[in-house]
């Protein structure tokens, strides 16, 4: 009996084991990918090592790619430097025989996709206005290296809005990519995004000094841009409204990726189960095995509301709100290009506009361009024709253009 006890409690330990690692894996999002993106070899040794690749399916590919293939790469956890951990991207070179020295690298952070595994863009196809923005960097030259990020494909937790670890995946794809393609690629890169990946981009110049002394930064492209200066000092700051969380159901979609990314990337011990309603449950569930459109779409379906999909056990989650997305500093020592659509509704044009002040006044040099009329998505493409020509003069030595003398607000459309 003493032995069929024992039998009997390894059994339940071990079950118990099971369903706490599935529990834990249902709330990042893990699963649903292939073997590829899972990493069972020796750790790697330090950040941006190649760790495997593989052809990318055409439907994966952008126009003009003569490769594209799937990547797996090491960088960094963000609160300890000496534990690896392995991030998924892509890869796309330009076709034909590379230029002498190689082709320039552009290290591309995207927009918000989700948190599930399933998100990553290396096995997501791609929207065609980011099919079209990199392959007209293709055309110009320039091969194109796509982080996922950390926790998208790969294990754990995907750091929403937090420019320090996806900043450094930006980083070490690059690193990775110079390593692999020797002779193919030159070590000058550009960090370009937009949206959630602007943060990314701008995060991976302002920490390239000290995380990747060895790469050659040229400079960076941001558009749609969303990021916030923690002390924007004596920068000119204009007024912006008030989000009603309670009538703009999207919300509570961005809310569900906050809690289940960014929330539990900077309190790990947060149970999130905890602080979702009843109706919250299936959006979180949403969230858990499927992508942005999808949450958007069952958020509006519903009806649904922040108040409604959240319980009052978020409240201790407002002091994590200045950490999401918010810079500690905003002195970059390459120059940024800043591409604003003045009818963005998804990011709000006054608070683009006071970052660009805020880096203006840390000393960063920024050419701003404000687009009016266009939206969120429209002001990628269209920022092509100004941000093409401010990188070719950063690549011709000639000294960066700046807005940061003359900075005053654009012409807003009113506030509500």
């Amino acid at each position: 009996m003493k032995v069929l006890a024992i039998r009997l409690s390894v059994i339940c330990l071990s079950l118990a084991t099971t369903l706490a690692a599935a529990a834990e894996q249902d709330l990042t999002g893990d699963g649903g990918v292939s073997a590829f993106y899972r990493w069972n070899g020796v750790p790697p040794d330090g950040p941006g090592r190649m760790l495997r690749r593989e052809r990318l399916e055409a439907k994966f590919s952008i126009a003009g790619a003569g490769t594209a293939e799937r990547v797996l790469y090491s960088s960094t956890r963000d609160d300890d430097a000496t534990a690896p951990i392995t991030v998924s991207g892509a890869v796309f070179l330009p076709p034909g025989k590379p230029p002498a020295g190689g082709w320039p690298i552009v290290s591309w952070a995207h927009g918000t996709t989700g948190i599930a595994d399933i998100c990553a863009p290396s096995q997501l196809e791609r929207s065609p206005r980011d099919k079209d923005y990199l392959a007209a960097w293709l055309k110009q030259g320039f091969a194109v290296v796509a982080t996922d990020y950390r926790g998208l494909g790969t294990p754990g937790v995907h750091p929403y809005l937090l420019y320090s670890p996806e900043g450094k995946d930006v980083l070490d794809i690059a690193r990775a990519a110079l390593a692999a393609y020797k002779g193919t690629l030159r070590d000058e890169v550009l960090t370009i995004g937009q949206s959630q990946g602007s943060g990314a981009a701008l995060g991976a110049a302002l920490l390239a000094p000290s995380y990747a002394p060895d790469l050659h930064i040229l400079g960076t492209v941001a558009t749609g841009i969303v990021a916030e200066a923690a002390d924007p000092g004596g920068a000119e700051q204009v007024p912006v409204a008030e989000e009603d969380v309670e009538t703009d159901y999207a919300d509570s979609a961005y809310a569900m990726l906050h809690l289940l990314g960014t929330d539990q990337a900077l309190s790990p011990g947060l149970a999130p189960a905890e602080i979702v309603t009843a109706a919250g449950k299936k959006l979180m569930a949403t969230a858990l095995h499927h992508c942005m459109h999808d949450m958007v779409t069952e958020a509006m379906r519903e009806h649904l509301s922040v108040s409604q999909a959240l319980n009052d056990r978020r409240k201790p989650l407002d002091a994590l709100e200045a950490k999401r997305g918010a810079f500690a500093s905003t002195a970059i020592s390459t120059p940024v290009f800043v591409g604003t659509g003045l009818a963005d509704e998804a990011a709000d044009p006054r608070i683009q506009y006071n970052f660009v002040s805020a880096l203006c006044e840390a000393g960063t040099k920024v050419e701003f361009h404000a687009y009016p009329g266009l939206d969120h998505g429209a002001t990628v493409n269209a920022s092509l024709a100004d941000s093409m020509p401010f990188v070719a003069r950063l690549q011709r030595g000639e000294p960066a253009s700046s807005s940061c003398a003359g900075l005053h607000p654009p012409a807003f459309p009113p506030l509500p």
